[in-house]
């Protein structure tokens, strides 16, 4: 039984670095080969996924901490998935983004010298505005669905694992 969860967990930690490389490999892929530029907030959801690659290599290393080190990365991943599911709220109109993500350029009631300045500050890319859609969901609404799958099933893996049942 405990040679049967250390095992599992030895997968698990190797599926969490693997995971983190395969989004992150993705989301690069899509940035540099694919033309496709991050906003701020698509930026912020790359961390969790870097940090998830970190705790699964730790993991993997000191074997341990292989429990706590799968459920943190699990809560990491979750944590990246409530951000992923506010950005694709952004981006649906269900919620405010940040003011320098998604500020909009008004020209009524101003002076040349007012449309410039917002024109000059304006977001480069807006976060309120998907780059990708694929069946109706952005980026951001499938890093959510992965990210708070992925997330759940390893801070469960790590919490359960620790627990002694009997055989």
């Amino acid at each position: 039984m405990i040679r049967a969860m250390s095992r599992r967990l030895d997968l698990l930690s190797w599926l969490t670095a693997a995971l983190g490389v395969v989004v992150l490999g993705t989301v690069l892929a899509s940035q540099y080969l694919g033309g496709l530029q991050p906003c701020e907030l698509c930026l912020y959801q790359r961390w969790p996924w870097g940090a998830a690659i970190a705790l699964g290599v730790l993991a993997v290393v000191i074997r341990p901490a292989r429990r706590v080190l799968v459920g943190l990365a699990g809560l990491v991943i979750l944590l990246g998935g409530l951000l992923a599911a506010y950005h694709a709220g952004v981006e649906y109109g269900w919620f405010p983004g940040f003011t320098s993500c998604t500020s909009a350029i008004s020209a009524g009631g101003g002076s040349v010298a007012s449309l410039r300045d917002q024109l000059l500050n304006a977001p480069v890319v807006r976060c309120d505005v998907p780059g990708f859609v694929l069946f109706g969901i952005s980026m951001a609404g499938y890093n959510a669905i992965l990210s708070v799958i992925a997330g759940l099933v390893l801070l469960f893996a790590g919490i359960c694992s620790g627990s002694k049942r009997a055989a």
